[in-house]
């Protein structure tokens, strides 16, 4: 509580409510201790048991096949065989890549680079808040995004938000400067940090333009003319680097690089604009872009009620609770701004109205993009919103402070701000009554302690300890949320970024080879001959443990959604005919599914393997799963039409079609 008011106990003054620093002006005393402490909770935060790391089965898979050679690095291969890429493009897991190959590939190497992106987000956060809005505001926006659970989380995943957080703050630095001198060249380097950050959530990215162009085209100070064409090429350099992966893969010729995941032509275009863009939104036809169709289970997935495509979806218990415990603070500081800067008139290349256009244009076009964009209801999308929650509320925070240290009908603001925030942190714990149920007592007494002393106006120490012990409730039960990341039972290291009560799986079994898995390997590689892959086995997370565990060429059939056409039918058979391809492993349920059915090439392929191919038993390679079957296709394996064994139907003819793509072979430079 004291360090609180220590940040915020300005001396009085009057004219304008939020005094921007001036370049050059000495740092106060307490500045770089207070943030050191902060960076210092921010890296216990996501630091902690990362020794206890575990695996993400899908990125993990292809992080482990990036580490192979440099063509499945530059192209985010999901299978070391680089068959088929994931399903995104694979910039933010080039940091992890790279980790994996400096410190081996383990689960904590994989998590570390975006601890250390999270922390540079808090120092960024506190540099640009500081020079928009000074030293308080900066101090406790840099607070208030390290205890916002999310972007806890954010540290302690393998998600593509912490590096995507990262870059579109450097976006926003440069773009803060060049609006300030109206330097040009400096826009040009928020345009390549953008483009940068495409690659981490490709279209995303572009979402932040609007706020850094009006921005600029706002508040520089130069001739509008002179704006406008900065603006112009700043957004022709962001659409270069942004398109640059595209523009490489497109021009590629498809035979010496990895089937595109996600789409049915293996287009750059279905991956980014259909699979990963209009997919994401109700109603649009993302066929028509060569995305394949989602699978609605993940599409319509939520966490608690209110997770339906609407504004009120980002005041469900699901997001709110991970990303908008300080919602009415953020108010405070875009209401209060903007009264502020009517009541001022402030001058047009003014650098606090600068502050107030970026942070809340990037406020609301985010807050608008995920309340319509669907999610599924993977809170780690929200690191962008708790960055500019962080700035609002840690700039609105201290403006109100100073009008309550002024006296008036206005010092009233803030205590019942800090009121209405403490109410709406109690209201979000009842959804989650047994989850440390100490916080909302505790915040609520330390709250009604700061009530009684903000009201003794006529002691003007009391009132700011009050102040101080407002904010300090309010941050309590956020605190407790995200210092639960520090327990495996509230956060496992490497998953996908969510902290508390929803989050209760430990280790993810996907990533590991069982035992009558790893009796089968071994057969598979004993009896490969001179096979190219090991086995074909239809999707991802059947084929991630033989990757993770053993870096295994397998041949994943499907992609993630398991309807990428994949290999084709054709294709499939060729490999079979060629002896690059010899065994088939499925699960009894998918085989009886592609007896039914054949309206994938995934099930084509399955049914094709049941007829056609001669079930292994089980003893040969000591395993007594029965869910799982092994088929050999080999040369003498292969039965005719109609026949089939362990009550299995017979088989589909298919046409020929394109045959799988050839591969690189491992370099000598991968990671263990």
């Amino acid at each position: 509580m004291r360090a609180i008011s220590a940040v915020l106990n300005r001396p009085r003054g009057g004219g304008s409510a939020l005094p921007a620093p001036r370049t050059g002006t000495p740092r106060p005393a307490y500045e770089l201790p207070v943030l050191l402490g902060i960076v210092t909770v921010a890296a216990l935060l996501t630091l902690w048991g990362l020794d206890d790391s575990s695996f993400h089965a899908f990125y993990a898979a292809g992080v482990r096949s990036m580490t192979d050679n440099p063509v499945a690095f530059f192209y985010g291969s999901f299978d070391p065989g680089n068959t088929i890429t994931i399903d995104k493009l694979p910039g933010y897991l080039w940091p992890q890549a790279l980790s994996a190959l400096v410190f081996g590939f383990r689960p904590w190497a994989l998590v570390l680079p975006q601890a250390v992106e999270g922390m540079a987000c808090v120092v960024l956060l506190h540099g640009l808040v500081r020079r928009w809005a000074g030293v308080p505001a900066g101090l406790l926006a840099a607070g208030f995004l390290t205890l916002t659970p999310v972007f806890v989380g954010l540290g302690r995943s393998v998600t593509e938000d912490s590096p995507f957080a990262l870059l579109l703050l450097l976006a926003a630095a440069a773009t803060q400067r060049a609006t300030e001198r109206g330097q040009g060249r400096r826009l040009l380097l928020a345009g390549v940090w953008v483009g940068a950050a495409f690659q981490c959530k490709m279209l995303e990215a572009w979402a932040v333009l609007p706020a850094l162009a009006v921005t600029y085209l706002v508040a520089a100070p130069t001739a509008l003319r002179r704006r406008l064409l900065d603006v112009a090429l700043a957004g022709a350099v962001a659409c270069g680097v942004s398109l640059s992966w595209m523009v490489v893969a497109t021009l590629t010729p498809a035979s010496e690089r990895p089937y595109l995941d996600g789409t049915t032509d293996n287009s750059a275009y279905g991956l980014v604009v259909g699979y990963n863009f209009l997919t994401r939104f109700h109603g649009l036809d993302a066929a028509a872009a060569g995305s394949v169709a989602p699978n609605e289970s993940l599409r319509t997935a939520g966490t608690g009620p209110g997770m339906g495509d609407s504004v009120w979806k980002m005041f469900s218990p699901g997001i709110a609770t991970q990303t908008g415990w300080l919602y009415p603070l953020a108010a405070l500081g875009v209401a209060g701004g903007a009264w502020a800067l009517w009541r001022r008139r402030a001058a047009r290349t003014d650098r606090v109205l600068a502050g107030y256009v970026l942070w809340g244009s990037w406020l609301v076009t985010f807050f608008l993009l995920f309340s319509f964009g669907s999610v599924t209801g993977h809170t780690y999308y929200m690191g962008v919103v708790a960055v500019a929650l962080a700035a609002m509320g840690g700039a609105g925070a201290v403006r109100a402070w100073q009008a309550c240290r002024r006296g008036g009908r206005r010092a009233w603001v803030l205590p019942g701000v800090i009121a209405v925030n403490l109410a709406w942190c109690v209201t979000l714990t009842l959804w989650y009554p047994h989850f440390f149920p100490w916080s909302v007592p505790t915040a609520a007494a330390l709250g009604l302690v700061a009530l009684v002393l903000s009201c003794i106006r006529r002691r003007p120490r009391l009132v700011a300890a009050g102040l101080a012990a407002g904010l300090a409730a309010v941050l309590l039960i956020p605190a407790v949320w995200s210092a639960s990341a520090l327990s495996l039972r509230y956060n496992q290291p490497g998953s996908l970024g969510r902290v508390g009560p929803t989050n209760h799986r430990v280790g993810n079994p996907l990533a590991k080879l069982a035992p009558t898995r790893e009796r089968l390997l071994a057969y598979l590689t004993a009896h490969r001959g001179g096979a190219e892959y090991l086995a074909a086995v239809p999707g991802w997370g059947e084929a991630a443990p033989y990757i993770i565990s053993a870096n295994a060429h397998v041949l994943p059939v499907g992609g993630f959604t398991g309807r990428v056409p994949y290999p084709t039918s054709g294709g499939f058979r060729e490999l079979i005919d060629t002896g690059r391809l010899r065994y088939v492993v499925l699960k009894r349920a998918e085989a009886n599914m592609g007896l039914r059915q054949a309206l994938t090439s995934t099930a084509v392929i399955v049914r094709w393997t049941v007829g056609h191919c001669t079930v292994v038993p089980s003893a040969a390679y000591g395993s007594g799963d029965q869910a799982e079957a092994l088929y050999d296709c080999g040369p003498g394996h292969e039965r005719g039409p109609g026949r089939s064994t362990e009550g299995l139907s017979s088989p589909v003819t298919t046409a020929p079609c394109s045959t799988p793509r050839s591969r690189v072979a491992r370099a000598p430079w991968a990671g263990g």
